[in-house]
């Protein structure tokens, strides 16, 4: 059987919080900083979906086949989404009242961080056919598939 999919609890590297509040919520999802220079206060970042990343990826394996050397692309959907914001499509994506802890800044993090895939689109033709909401719903999807729930 092959598995795949992050198990990490309130992890906000990739979409995984959604997946833990399959469970109903437990620890609390940890913001840390709310007085950033961003609409809401919450760092901004530029998620995209696994098979977005896995597409791009494949892409840029055929490119090397006509094209070989060192290339660089950037990959993201071009725009961001707040903590915040994130943490409010894993509450309604999964009907799960989420708990959140505010915390203080951590240090080094930026305010925004959004990829220009331009790059990314002109050279291999990839554009990310997946949005936030999809991200939590299949991470979702695929964490009650794992622990069986229904």
């Amino acid at each position: 059987m092959t598995r795949s999919g992050s198990g990490n609890r309130w992890n906000w590297r990739g979409i995984s919080l959604a997946p833990a509040a399959g469970d109903g919520g437990g620890e609390p999802a940890s913001i840390f900083g709310d007085d950033y220079d961003t609409p809401d206060g919450t760092c901004v970042r530029d998620y995209i979906h696994v098979a977005d990343l896995c597409a791009a990826h494949l892409l840029a394996l055929d490119r090397l086949e006509s094209m070989p050397g060192i290339q660089v692309f950037n990959l993201g959907g071009g725009h961001g989404s707040s903590v915040a914001e994130v943490l409010a499509v894993c509450r309604d994506v999964s009907g799960a009242p989420i708990p959140e802890r505010r915390l203080p800044r951590r240090p080094g993090d930026p305010a925004v961080l959004v990829a220009s895939a331009e790059a990314a689109a002109r050279d291999l033709g990839w554009r990310p056919r997946y949005g936030l909401r999809d991200c939590v719903a299949h991470a979702l999807a695929w964490e009650r598939k794992r622990r069986g729930i229904a």
